[in-house]
């Protein structure tokens, strides 16, 4: 939720800014704002809407402003007014911050400054947040013990230590135009240190243009930069050392690279993005799995008892695949939870139950606290995510990555594969050490590594599937159904269409229609049904039938090979023939073609769809 970068170097920031918005839009785009430092003041510049509508009301770069803050907002507390986009300055007009985050207490906090003789022009917390810092900052030296600290970093971490919630910040004091502070808690931040410049961005994708080494805050640490350098503290004033580590992708990554947007271009990546994940850790020749980033939770994953993933949205439903996948290799009683709702439970985790936290940022809020809870519980937890040095990837025992690339769009497409891509693994190598012959591995690893060909094949029908959407895009209500290993990814086709096209769809197992939602079904209703070979095959066939007769339109994912199934369909989708625990890796991608096709049609912005931002970050 939300974007930050901020600039502090040499050179005009108003340009380095302004790009870094860009690169962050997809992460909230309700409204947008600099502050540059000018001086002995602070210049603000803000306007609801898309970072564009900003760009417009600036002037020219000035060469005297070289540091600055900014900020694209997802908002929250308050509709997205320009007067509640960030940054925020004050009542002195002194302090500017911008934030990710919410700040729980500022009901309260704002009633006490209220009494103070502090005003507010928002209805932001944010704006608490900044006045809090704006009044300790002119409490400084009268009569606190300030222990010979600087006055805007001693406000900072005064502030801090008062607040409840999540809070990523860039902060800039009038007073002191070479210095500027960031500071985290439970919202990602990062330090790029370049050649006599620095940045700070809530994302990589904001300043890999400018400098590939970084260092990643933890919870309660805050990171002062000025024209010395830098060091990094708590809170509380505890001096900490950060080591300095590289970003894993390039600027070429996140550009479009000729593709209308960033999630066609991400889907037709799955192939690449497969192969990256798997290898190193694939061996079909000799028929083996190396997993490196867990090799030490082998034993106990060996012995587990019982296996928990929790995730959110498209997470969730790869770790329901998961779930899928875990009880038929490794005989091991698996359940899938939402983050969301198993951090207000009273979930029941006995000796040796491990969890999988699965999050493609690793900075998803409500998977975070799952992960929490359950570390509290007692249980061993994994993390499955994407971005190496988020806060999940930190906080859990051990895990693996996805190695996919950045994702840029907001409705993700290859982490899902590739989430998938990685639990199958876990679970072909857990069910060989416990039961599965050396036989069976070796050939469900063999499919495996042909799954990204595969996928590539399924990429050359994107236009016989615009197709097929532009012949139903006046149908307010779609079905997805399926049955097994695909019931998930009949949860996941819904959720794209939905995501991004605004159009209404519901996701079920396909047995469930004849207990109520049958009734949907009226004369050209669209239904997609993931009909491929497998145990169930006959079942579906069936429910196809069933809906037929009711005067739904049929589209039909099916295998190769399958001869029949075609005069139940009125458009048939094939993608090739795999063993049944492997199909969700090929059956999704025509669905995600699919919505996006839709979304297009309809003319909505693909990459950025209304009222989402790309990850989740406040709860």
């Amino acid at each position: 939720m939300c974007g930050i970068v901020a600039y502090f170097g040499q050179k005009p920031a108003q340009p380095i800014l302004v790009e870094g918005l860009k690169r962050l839009e997809y992460r909230g785009y309700d409204s947008a704002g600099v502050a540059l430092m000018n001086g002995g003041s602070i210049r603000v510049e803000k306007a609801s809407g898309r970072i564009s509508v900003l760009e417009e009301r600036l002037d020219a770069p000035n060469a005297a402003e070289t540091c600055g803050i900014a900020h694209t907002r997802w908002a929250t507390h308050g509709p997205p007014t320009t007067v509640n986009a960030h940054p925020h300055l004050d009542w002195t007009g002194k302090i500017a911050i911008v934030h990710n985050g919410i700040i729980e207490n500022y009901d309260a906090l704002k009633t006490w400054l209220r009494g103070e003789g502090v005003t507010f022009v928002s209805e932001t917390d944010s704006e608490v947040l900044g006045n809090l810092i704006g009044y300790f900052y002119a409490q400084y030296g009268e009569g606190t013990s300030t222990e010979g600290q600087h006055p805007f970093e001693w406000a900072v971490q005064q502030a801090l230590q008062r607040v409840h919630g999540a809070f990523g910040l860039a902060i800039l004091c009038a007073d002191y135009p070479d210095m500027m502070v960031g500071a985290r808690r439970g919202s990602p931040l990062m330090l790029g240190i370049g050649d006599g410049e620095y940045l700070i961005a809530s994302d990589a994708a904001a300043i890999v243009e400018h400098t590939s080494h970084v260092i990643y805050l933890s919870d309660n640490e805050i990171v002062t930069v000025s024209r010395d350098g830098f060091h990094t503290k708590t809170i509380h004033n505890i001096v900490v050392s950060k080591e300095v580590e590289q970003i894993e992708f390039s600027l070429e990554q996140i550009e479009l690279e000729g593709f209308e947007h960033h999630m066609l271009k991400e889907i037709f990546e799955q192939p690449t993005a497969l192969r990256n994940c798997l290898r190193g850790r694939l061996d079909a020749q000799q028929g083996k799995i190396t997993l490196g980033g867990i090799r030490s939770e082998m034993r106990e994953l060996t012995r587990a008892r019982r296996f928990m993933t929790t995730a959110c949205g498209t997470a969730y439903h790869a770790g329901l695949v998961g779930e899928y996948l875990f009880e038929q290799l490794t005989r091991v009683p698996t359940k899938t939870d939402f983050a969301s709702e198993f951090r207000y439970r009273n979930p029941i985790l006995e000796k040796g139950t491990v969890c999988f936290a699965i999050s493609q940022s690793g900075e998803t809020a409500d998977t975070l606290a799952a992960v929490e809870k359950a570390k509290e519980r007692g249980a061993r937890v994994l993390g499955i995510v994407n971005v190496v040095g988020s806060t999940i990837a930190r906080y859990t025992d051990a895990g693996m990555y996805l190695h996919v690339g950045p994702e840029i769009g907001v409705a993700s497409t290859k982490a899902f594969t590739a989430q998938v891509a990685v639990l199958t693994m876990l679970a072909i190598e857990i069910g060989r050490r416990r039961h599965l012959s050396g036989e069976e591995a070796a050939s469900l690893i063999q499919e495996l590594s042909d799954i990204p060909d595969k996928v590539a094949q399924i990429l050359e029908c994107s236009d016989a599937i615009k197709s097929i959407v532009e012949a139903h895009i006046d149908q307010d209500n779609w079905l997805f159904l399926g049955r097994g290993f695909n019931y998930p990814v009949a949860l996941e086709g819904a959720l794209k269409l939905k995501e991004i096209s605004y159009i209404h769809a519901e996701g079920l197992p396909a047995a469930e229609m004849k207990h109520g939602p049958i009734a949907l079904i009226s004369d050209g209703t669209p239904v997609v049904f993931i009909a491929t070979k497998g145990s169930q095959y006959e079942k579906i066939r069936g429910n196809i039938e069933e809906v037929r007769a009711r005067g739904a339109r049929t589209i039909v994912v099916a295998s190769e090979g399958d001869e029949d199934i075609q005069k139940t369909a009125d458009h048939l989708i094939r993608v090739p023939d795999v063993p049944e625990l492997l199909q969700p890796m090929l059956t999704v991608v025509p669905l995600q073609l699919l919505a996006y096709h839709a979304a297009v049609l309809k003319g909505h912005d693909v990459d950025k769809p209304r009222n989402l931002a790309k990850s989740v970050t406040v709860e």
